[in-house]
């Protein structure tokens, strides 16, 4: 019996494109409803080896319908998407593992006589429950939250930046932005909505971004603290260049690849570990 051969491998050549078009569907909802899907999930649920996994994933992510991690994906982030502006305490705020580490690891950084500027993110938050005890130094910071808790340290000289607060507790405004023109620090701790190797960071507002320039361009050492979903990530107003950075904290879910692209402009990247 003759057989189209051609026809066959063609056939079956539209299968297995309708098959993976169905398994990507299949990831991207199970993304949206955990939050996360892992190399090893994707291999169980469609037994399939774990190059045709990471392959999924990077097609996918090509497509931005998802964001690439150490271990698997997560949803990918809007570019407009940015921590809203409402009344919230922070001391109510649910801290994540990642944050926690990148927050322990950061004050490891602080030598004596250090003049420090401590983001006002919620990272720059969790630092000060570590801040080293044992040596003195000066913080700065334009976080209300954080200047409550920096009360209770004799070790440290603080600055409060002035302006108007938002309802978040934050002041970055045209006031905050002159106030700290006129400033000099040994130390940095900057974060945002984003952060990419050719985009460097970045934010939702301009206010936030025209204040963070103002920091990192007057700081010998600028330290970049962002956990793994915002690595990779582009939102929708540029920050503070890439090159201006020297150090990169995250944690051990960031993706490789994008690490690899920090270290190739000279960031230290810094994965910490879980606990």
């Amino acid at each position: 019996m003759w057989v189209d051969t051609q026809a066959l491998q063609k056939q079956r050549k539209v299968v297995n494109i309708m098959f993976i078009e169905e398994r990507h569907q299949a990831i991207l909802k199970i993304i949206q409803e955990s939050g996360r899907i892992s190399i090893g999930e994707i291999q169980e649920k469609f037994d399939i080896s774990v190059d045709s996994a990471r392959r999924d994933l990077r097609l996918l992510e090509e497509q931005g319908l998802l964001k690439r991690t150490h271990g698997g994906a997560i949803p990918a982030r809007q570019i407009g998407l940015h921590a809203p502006n409402f009344h919230w305490n922070m001391a109510d705020t649910n801290i994540h593992d990642n944050v926690n580490a990148i927050a322990k690891k950061a004050v490891t950084f602080i030598k004596p006589n250090d003049a420090v500027y401590i983001t006002s993110g919620t990272v720059g938050y969790v630092m000060i429950q570590y801040l080293p005890t044992n040596i003195e130094y000066t913080v700065i910071t334009n976080s209300v939250d954080s200047a409550i808790l920096l009360k209770r340290f004799d070790n440290i000289q603080v600055y409060m930046v002035g302006g108007k607060m938002r309802p978040n507790g934050r002041i970055v405004d045209s006031f905050a932005q002159d106030f700290v023109r006129n400033m000099r620090f040994d130390l940095s701790f900057l974060t945002g909505a984003g952060f990419t190797a050719d985009f460097g960071a970045s934010n939702g507002t301009p206010e936030t971004t025209a204040f963070q320039r103002e920091i990192a361009k007057n700081s010998r050492k600028n330290i970049a603290l962002f956990p793994s979903e915002k690595i990779g990530h582009n939102s929708f107003l540029k920050d503070v260049d890439s090159k201006n950075f020297d150090v990169l904290i995250t944690d051990w879910d960031a993706n490789e690849d994008e690490l690899m692209k920090f270290e190739e402009i000279g960031i230290d990247a810094v994965v910490v570990e879980k606990e």
